[in-house]
């Protein structure tokens, strides 16, 4: 089986794109984990799929399915900037504002004319806070949805975190038996963040779109940042803006930042 994809990147978090706007998408879970292999495949953090809306009032459906290990998941805040601007390039869409529907929920995306995108990513949910026993150390995370699940950790240096370390054993904790990304979050100013996060499936990737929404919004309901944040990940920058609180958490939250296409390529699965 041929498969033609493009490839892309947003802030360093990169994916194989696939349109199935005109065929159904058949691929297994071992075939999309070749495809995101980084030695026998195409390599990616996540496969993003492109089909026909399913329902009214939406342009198209978007599917995400981890590179690592074929698992489909709810939400890719870079990955959806990527998709906008591939249905664009390809003529798949006119507009620049787009709604697009996922596994629970639907998305709002408005391509800039200086190559940028906003994606309106919608409301946080489930925020609380807990202490944990992480590997025999109390570790306080914020834990909230951003249509996937997020536990946020504050520390005082980001390069110093230990990521690989404590992140596995965060996702695979008992407290979360679906799994969860963990962040960890450094602030530098009420305007300015620094982000790690080790992603579900995915482990640390170069930025996460739905991590930098959700430590902000931590961040904001611990008075620790602004509204608007510019949020640094290692694969580049996000602006988020939220202008929420603990009591008023039904405000969307919005992320602007860079796609670009790669290459494009045809591979034999």
């Amino acid at each position: 089986m041929r498969i033609r994809f493009t490839k892309m990147q947003g802030a360093g978090n990169d994916f194989v794109v696939i349109d199935a706007t005109r065929a159904p998408f058949a691929l297994s879970r071992e075939q999309l984990r070749r495809l995101g292999d980084r030695r026998f495949g195409v390599g990616a953090d996540q496969i993003l799929v492109v089909e026909p809306a399913r329902s009214p009032g939406v342009d198209f459906a978007y599917r995400i399915f981890n590179g690592a290990d074929g698992n489909e998941v709810e939400q890719c805040g870079n990955g959806a900037r990527c998709f906008v601007r591939y249905v664009l390039d390809k003529g798949l869409a006119t507009r620049p504002t787009l709604r697009v529907e996922t596994m629970n929920g639907r998305l709002e995306l408005v391509a800039h004319g200086d190559g940028r995108v906003t994606v309106d990513m919608g409301r946080p949910s489930g925020f609380a806070v807990e202490t944990l026993d992480v590997g025999g150390r109390a570790v306080e995370l914020v834990l909230l949805s951003m249509g996937n699940p997020h536990a946020v950790q504050f520390v005082a240096d980001v390069d110093a975190a230990p990521v690989a370390a404590t992140g596995p054993l965060i996702e695979r904790h008992v407290r979360f038996p679906d799994g969860v990304n963990a962040g960890f979050a450094q602030v530098v100013a009420r305007d300015r963040l620094r982000l790690r996060v080790h992603e579900r499936g995915a482990g640390e990737t170069l930025a996460c779109g739905s991590g930098a929404c959700a430590a902000v919004v931590a961040g904001v309901c611990h008075r620790r940042l602004a509204a608007r944040v510019e949020v640094v990940a290692r694969g580049g920058v996000l602006a988020i803006e939220w202008q929420g609180s603990p009591t008023r958490m039904d405000e969307p939250v919005r992320m602007t930042g860079p796609a670009e296409t790669v290459f494009e390529g045809e591979i034999d699965l």
